[in-house]
Protein backbone atom coordinates (compact mmCIF):
# COMPACT_ATOMS: atom_id res chain seq x y z
CA UNK A 1 0.00 0.00 0.00
CA UNK A 2 3.15 2.21 0.43
CA UNK A 3 2.82 2.49 -3.91
CA UNK A 4 -0.69 4.37 -3.10
CA UNK A 5 1.12 7.39 -1.36
CA UNK A 6 1.65 9.12 -4.19
CA UNK A 7 -1.80 8.95 -5.51
CA UNK A 8 -3.06 10.02 -1.80
CA UNK A 9 -1.10 13.40 -2.41
CA UNK A 10 -2.46 13.72 -5.95
CA UNK A 11 -5.93 13.60 -4.36
CA UNK A 12 -5.58 15.58 -1.83
CA UNK A 13 -4.40 17.83 -3.88
CA UNK A 14 -7.06 18.16 -6.28
CA UNK A 15 -9.84 18.87 -3.47
CA UNK A 16 -11.81 21.62 -4.37
CA UNK A 17 -11.10 21.11 -8.42
CA UNK A 18 -13.25 19.51 -10.83
CA UNK A 19 -11.03 16.92 -11.32
CA UNK A 20 -10.97 15.63 -8.53
CA UNK A 21 -13.93 12.51 -8.47
CA UNK A 22 -11.77 11.57 -11.66
CA UNK A 23 -8.32 11.70 -9.24
CA UNK A 24 -9.99 9.51 -6.31
CA UNK A 25 -11.03 7.15 -9.04
CA UNK A 26 -7.75 6.41 -10.92
CA UNK A 27 -6.46 6.16 -7.31
CA UNK A 28 -8.60 3.72 -6.21
CA UNK A 29 -8.46 1.89 -9.39
CA UNK A 30 -4.73 1.35 -8.82
CA UNK A 31 -5.65 -0.62 -5.66
CA UNK A 32 -8.58 -2.72 -6.85
CA UNK A 33 -9.28 -2.57 -10.61
CA UNK A 34 -13.14 -1.52 -11.44
CA UNK A 35 -15.41 -0.39 -15.07
CA UNK A 36 -16.94 2.40 -13.91
CA UNK A 37 -17.93 5.24 -11.19
CA UNK A 38 -20.29 6.91 -10.00
CA UNK A 39 -21.58 9.35 -7.25
CA UNK A 40 -24.38 9.88 -6.11
CA UNK A 41 -25.23 12.80 -3.80
CA UNK A 42 -28.36 12.10 -1.38
CA UNK A 43 -30.47 14.90 0.36
CA UNK A 44 -33.38 13.33 2.84
CA UNK A 45 -35.34 11.38 0.19
CA UNK A 46 -35.15 13.26 -2.53
CA UNK A 47 -33.86 12.13 -5.75
CA UNK A 48 -30.38 11.61 -6.01
CA UNK A 49 -28.10 14.52 -7.18
CA UNK A 50 -25.45 12.86 -9.99
CA UNK A 51 -22.15 14.52 -8.73
CA UNK A 52 -20.14 12.63 -11.10
CA UNK A 53 -19.48 9.48 -13.25
CA UNK A 54 -17.66 7.95 -16.03
CA UNK A 55 -19.91 5.87 -17.52
CA UNK A 56 -19.20 5.82 -21.55
CA UNK A 57 -22.33 7.61 -23.29
CA UNK A 58 -24.01 4.11 -24.40
CA UNK A 59 -23.95 3.16 -20.57
CA UNK A 60 -25.02 6.51 -18.74
CA UNK A 61 -28.69 6.23 -20.26
CA UNK A 62 -29.57 2.95 -18.27
CA UNK A 63 -26.86 4.01 -14.90
CA UNK A 64 -27.93 7.53 -14.81
CA UNK A 65 -31.08 8.68 -16.84
CA UNK A 66 -33.14 5.53 -16.38
CA UNK A 67 -32.19 5.42 -12.69
CA UNK A 68 -33.00 9.06 -12.06
CA UNK A 69 -36.12 8.66 -13.97
CA UNK A 70 -37.38 6.25 -10.90
CA UNK A 71 -36.21 2.99 -10.39
CA UNK A 72 -33.84 4.91 -7.75
CA UNK A 73 -36.41 4.53 -4.70
CA UNK A 74 -36.07 0.74 -5.03
CA UNK A 75 -31.69 0.80 -5.10
CA UNK A 76 -30.15 -0.64 -1.79
CA UNK A 77 -27.93 1.96 -1.76
CA UNK A 78 -30.50 4.85 -2.36
CA UNK A 79 -32.44 3.29 1.14
CA UNK A 80 -29.13 2.69 2.73
CA UNK A 81 -27.99 6.09 1.99
CA UNK A 82 -31.26 7.79 3.53
CA UNK A 83 -31.47 5.46 6.41
CA UNK A 84 -28.76 6.52 6.81
CA UNK A 85 -26.57 3.50 7.03
CA UNK A 86 -23.32 3.91 9.08
CA UNK A 87 -20.37 5.46 6.71
CA UNK A 88 -17.81 3.65 5.28
CA UNK A 89 -16.90 0.67 2.67
CA UNK A 90 -20.18 -1.53 2.40
CA UNK A 91 -20.82 -4.25 -0.41
CA UNK A 92 -24.25 -3.98 -2.48
CA UNK A 93 -24.54 -7.72 -1.47
CA UNK A 94 -24.33 -7.06 2.12
CA UNK A 95 -27.16 -4.22 2.51
CA UNK A 96 -29.73 -5.66 0.32
CA UNK A 97 -33.13 -7.28 0.86
CA UNK A 98 -32.70 -11.30 1.52
CA UNK A 99 -34.79 -11.27 -2.08
CA UNK A 100 -33.19 -8.42 -3.57
CA UNK A 101 -31.33 -10.56 -6.62
CA UNK A 102 -34.87 -12.62 -7.26
CA UNK A 103 -36.93 -9.11 -6.70
CA UNK A 104 -38.53 -7.35 -9.32
CA UNK A 105 -36.22 -4.14 -9.72
CA UNK A 106 -33.19 -6.45 -10.30
CA UNK A 107 -34.73 -8.53 -12.79
CA UNK A 108 -36.42 -4.91 -13.94
CA UNK A 109 -33.67 -2.63 -14.23
CA UNK A 110 -30.40 -3.68 -12.20
CA UNK A 111 -29.58 -6.42 -14.29
CA UNK A 112 -29.85 -4.52 -17.16
CA UNK A 113 -26.42 -2.95 -15.63
CA UNK A 114 -25.16 -5.96 -16.80
CA UNK A 115 -22.55 -5.41 -13.31
CA UNK A 116 -20.93 -8.38 -11.37
CA UNK A 117 -20.68 -6.44 -8.09
CA UNK A 118 -20.93 -3.06 -6.82
CA UNK A 119 -19.29 -1.77 -3.72
CA UNK A 120 -19.48 1.84 -1.83
CA UNK A 121 -18.03 4.17 0.20
CA UNK A 122 -21.00 6.37 2.09
CA UNK A 123 -19.71 9.70 3.02
CA UNK A 124 -21.54 11.87 5.96
CA UNK A 125 -21.54 15.12 4.67
CA UNK A 126 -22.38 16.84 7.67
CA UNK A 127 -25.06 19.60 6.82
CA UNK A 128 -25.91 18.58 3.47
CA UNK A 129 -26.55 15.01 3.79
CA UNK A 130 -24.59 11.90 2.67
CA UNK A 131 -22.40 11.21 -0.68
CA UNK A 132 -21.81 7.22 -2.05
CA UNK A 133 -18.99 7.04 -4.26
CA UNK A 134 -20.01 3.57 -6.03
CA UNK A 135 -17.56 1.21 -7.60
CA UNK A 136 -18.59 -1.14 -10.53
CA UNK A 137 -17.26 -4.36 -11.47
CA UNK A 138 -18.30 -5.81 -14.62
CA UNK A 139 -16.57 -9.09 -14.87
CA UNK A 140 -16.13 -10.18 -11.43
CA UNK A 141 -17.00 -9.46 -8.28
CA UNK A 142 -14.18 -7.68 -5.89
CA UNK A 143 -11.83 -10.16 -3.82
CA UNK A 144 -11.51 -10.19 -0.26
CA UNK A 145 -8.09 -8.87 0.16
CA UNK A 146 -9.08 -5.72 -2.80
CA UNK A 147 -12.17 -5.11 -0.22
CA UNK A 148 -9.45 -5.47 2.62
CA UNK A 149 -6.91 -2.94 1.03
CA UNK A 150 -10.34 -0.98 -0.31
CA UNK A 151 -11.46 -0.12 3.47
CA UNK A 152 -7.98 0.48 4.41
CA UNK A 153 -8.35 3.48 2.53
CA UNK A 154 -11.65 4.65 3.84
CA UNK A 155 -9.82 7.99 6.39
CA UNK A 156 -8.10 9.45 3.62
CA UNK A 157 -11.36 9.04 1.35
CA UNK A 158 -13.90 9.97 3.61
CA UNK A 159 -11.57 12.90 4.79
CA UNK A 160 -10.93 13.83 1.49
CA UNK A 161 -14.57 13.27 0.21
CA UNK A 162 -15.79 15.50 3.31
CA UNK A 163 -13.95 18.20 2.20
CA UNK A 164 -14.73 18.17 -1.24
CA UNK A 165 -18.44 17.60 -0.98
CA UNK A 166 -18.98 19.68 1.84
CA UNK A 167 -21.36 21.79 0.42
CA UNK A 168 -22.79 19.44 -2.78
CA UNK A 169 -26.59 20.09 -2.52
CA UNK A 170 -25.11 23.99 -4.11
CA UNK A 171 -22.61 22.66 -6.99
CA UNK A 172 -22.94 22.76 -10.27
CA UNK A 173 -25.24 19.65 -11.22
CA UNK A 174 -26.55 19.48 -7.76
CA UNK A 175 -30.20 20.58 -6.22
CA UNK A 176 -30.51 23.78 -7.90
CA UNK A 177 -30.74 21.72 -11.55
CA UNK A 178 -32.02 18.75 -10.65
CA UNK A 179 -35.43 18.61 -11.39
CA UNK A 180 -36.47 14.97 -10.26
CA UNK A 181 -37.23 15.79 -6.53
CA UNK A 182 -39.62 12.89 -5.95
CA UNK A 183 -40.01 11.86 -2.56
CA UNK A 184 -39.77 8.02 -1.48
CA UNK A 185 -42.17 8.34 1.32
CA UNK A 186 -44.66 9.94 -0.61
CA UNK A 187 -44.14 7.48 -3.81
CA UNK A 188 -45.05 4.22 -1.20
CA UNK A 189 -47.88 6.51 0.72
CA UNK A 190 -49.95 7.38 -2.40
CA UNK A 191 -49.46 4.12 -4.37
CA UNK A 192 -52.75 2.64 -4.72
CA UNK A 193 -54.30 5.26 -2.42
CA UNK A 194 -58.05 4.98 -2.41
CA UNK A 195 -57.54 1.22 -2.94
CA UNK A 196 -55.22 -0.47 -1.31
CA UNK A 197 -55.43 -0.54 2.56
CA UNK A 198 -52.08 1.30 4.39
CA UNK A 199 -51.20 -2.71 5.28
CA UNK A 200 -51.33 -3.60 1.90
CA UNK A 201 -49.33 -0.53 0.95
CA UNK A 202 -46.77 -1.58 3.85
CA UNK A 203 -46.52 -5.13 2.02
CA UNK A 204 -46.19 -3.43 -1.30
CA UNK A 205 -43.35 -1.34 -0.46
CA UNK A 206 -41.29 -4.13 1.31
CA UNK A 207 -41.72 -7.14 -1.27
CA UNK A 208 -40.70 -4.21 -4.38
CA UNK A 209 -37.72 -3.24 -2.18
CA UNK A 210 -36.65 -7.13 -2.42
CA UNK A 211 -37.56 -8.85 1.10
CA UNK A 212 -39.23 -12.25 0.87
CA UNK A 213 -42.47 -13.27 2.80
CA UNK A 214 -40.58 -14.10 5.51
CA UNK A 215 -39.03 -10.98 5.75
CA UNK A 216 -41.77 -8.81 5.17
CA UNK A 217 -43.63 -10.43 8.11
CA UNK A 218 -40.88 -10.06 10.44
CA UNK A 219 -40.64 -6.71 9.87
CA UNK A 220 -44.65 -5.84 10.11
CA UNK A 221 -44.96 -8.66 12.61
CA UNK A 222 -47.17 -10.46 10.55
CA UNK A 223 -46.92 -14.00 9.60
CA UNK A 224 -45.46 -15.13 6.05
CA UNK A 225 -48.85 -16.48 5.16
CA UNK A 226 -50.71 -13.67 5.73
CA UNK A 227 -48.24 -11.29 4.05
CA UNK A 228 -48.83 -14.02 1.30
CA UNK A 229 -52.65 -13.07 1.45
CA UNK A 230 -52.11 -9.28 1.15
CA UNK A 231 -50.44 -9.61 -2.00
CA UNK A 232 -53.22 -11.61 -3.56
CA UNK A 233 -55.42 -9.05 -2.44
CA UNK A 234 -53.51 -6.15 -3.66
CA UNK A 235 -52.96 -8.19 -7.16
CA UNK A 236 -57.08 -8.32 -7.36
CA UNK A 237 -57.29 -4.81 -6.61
CA UNK A 238 -54.76 -3.40 -8.89
CA UNK A 239 -55.83 -6.24 -11.38
CA UNK A 240 -52.62 -7.35 -12.22
CA UNK A 241 -50.60 -11.01 -12.40
CA UNK A 242 -46.89 -10.63 -11.25
CA UNK A 243 -44.73 -8.58 -9.52
CA UNK A 244 -43.68 -7.33 -12.81
CA UNK A 245 -46.83 -5.56 -13.42
CA UNK A 246 -46.46 -4.45 -10.02
CA UNK A 247 -43.30 -2.70 -10.55
CA UNK A 248 -44.53 -0.93 -13.76
CA UNK A 249 -47.30 0.45 -12.08
CA UNK A 250 -44.84 1.68 -9.25
CA UNK A 251 -42.60 3.26 -11.50
CA UNK A 252 -45.37 4.63 -13.53
CA UNK A 253 -46.88 6.57 -10.66
CA UNK A 254 -43.25 7.61 -9.31
CA UNK A 255 -43.34 9.29 -12.77
CA UNK A 256 -46.32 10.95 -12.50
Amino acid sequence: MFEWMEDAGNVVEQIGTKTFPATLAAGLRRVAPFDFTVVFGHVGTDAPIDLYDDFPRSKRRIFVEDYQAGPYVLDPFFLAATDPITPGLHRMREIAPDRFYQGEYFRSYYARTGLAEEIGYFIDVSGAGMVVVSLMRADKSFSAKEIRHLRALWPLVCAAGRKHWADFPNMEGGAATNGLRNRVDHAFQAFGEGVLTPREREVVEFTLKGHSAEAVGTILGISPGTVRIHRRNVYAKLRINSQGELFSKFIDEVLQ
